[in-house]
């Protein structure tokens, strides 16, 4: 077992993702730490390609605990109340998803781990993540804590009636799973059972709000919870140095030489976040589109890193014609989907 490594995950849909997440850790993280890629499905062909070009990145292959992980989400999130409601008042809701592969971190080769989802770019090194993970068993660094109450992961009165924890004490245990540091062993198979009969037999599953939708991170904050284990989030530290944005649809950065700073200070941000930007539009940003997405120059930097040449010289939006065939084709879908 090596001692520290990256995680992430990924299939081909993410490709451009992926790689520019690799490009920006090898840059910014360092050149010689280990990465793993755990698979998100088995459309790998173009990962797999991608991996055996890269000395330091391996791919997860216990496919067993993929598994393990794959039947709790299911399990679990069926017993949710919104799960049973007609389909007329929900459109979807757990639509099979293997997002909570991504808790195969916990079972794998490094003893301690920073998680990167793939629709990220590494902009420092994480000595602070490891440092903190000295004294921690959680390391985070997001805002998902401070969401509005009705829109915020818990129901905090039922949490309070069910278990006498405050509104405050419960904030201070949620967060993102786009981005955390943690170490190997923390929810072995018994821990995980526990877990699961807690959130079925005892309706806790109930404490989760999941208004719209089923939530990977709202599930990771309830077993963060309950477990009561030594949690660090760098936005909700007394130093405020440490405190900054990770968001690219919602916070300002300042860019120098292709590394991202919050605006406010130019303070290192651990990474940005592309989060709620569809991985089609970055393969049509790959191919020289101009999609609109906050900090394309900066994807584009480390999407094409060891391949210059291959770098679009200039963005164009799309045709007319194209415009109309993807809004045919969306409208398709959904009909399909009706």
């Amino acid at each position: 077992m090596e001692s520290q490594g990256i995680y992430t995950l990924a299939n081909d849909v993410v490709f451009d993702q992926l790689v520019a997440l690799l490009n920006s850790i090898e840059v910014n993280v360092g050149s010689n730490i280990p990465v793993c890629v755990i698979p998100y499905d088995d459309r790998l062909e173009k990962v797999k390609r991608e991996i055996n070009a890269r000395a330091n990145v391996t791919l997860y292959e216990n496919y067993p605990e993929m598994q393990r992980w794959e039947e709790f989400a299911k399990e679990v999130w069926a017993a949710h109340p919104r799960a049973t409601q007609s389909k007329k008042k929900i459109a979807k809701w757990y639509n099979k998803s293997n997002l909570l592969r991504k808790m195969c971190a916990f079972d794998g080769e490094f003893e301690e781990f920073v998680f990167y989802d793939a629709d990220s770019l590494a902009m420092k090194p994480l000595d602070q993540v490891f440092t903190k993970l000295e004294e921690y068993d959680f390391v985070f660094d997001d805002w998902e804590h401070a969401k509005r109450k009705e829109v915020a992961a818990f129901n905090f009165d039922r949490v309070y009636q069910d278990s006498g924890l405050t509104e405050s004490e419960v904030r201070s245990k949620i967060h993102c799973s786009s981005f955390f540091g943690s170490r190997a062993g923390i929810f072995g198979v018994q821990e995980l059972e526990t877990l699961k009969k807690r959130l079925i037999e005892h309706r806790e599953i109930e404490w989760i709000n999941s208004l719209s939708w089923w939530c990977d991170a709202d599930l990771f904050s309830y077993m963060s919870l309950v477990t009561n284990r030594p949690i660090f989030n760098f936005t909700r530290s007394s130093n405020g140095e440490e405190r900054t944005g990770n968001c690219a649809n919602a916070d300002p950065f300042v860019n120098i030489d292709n590394v991202l700073y919050n605006q406010d200070g130019l303070k290192p941000i651990h990474r940005i976040h592309y989060m709620g930007y569809s991985s089609v539009d970055f393969g049509r940003l790959s191919q020289g589109e101009d999609v609109h997405i906050p900090y394309q120059d900066v994807f584009l930097h480390y999407r094409f890193l060891k391949h210059p040449e291959q770098k679009p010289t200039k963005l164009k939006p799309p045709s007319l014609f194209e415009k109309a065939n993807r809004f045919v084709q969306r409208s398709i879908n959904k009909l399909k989907k009706v």
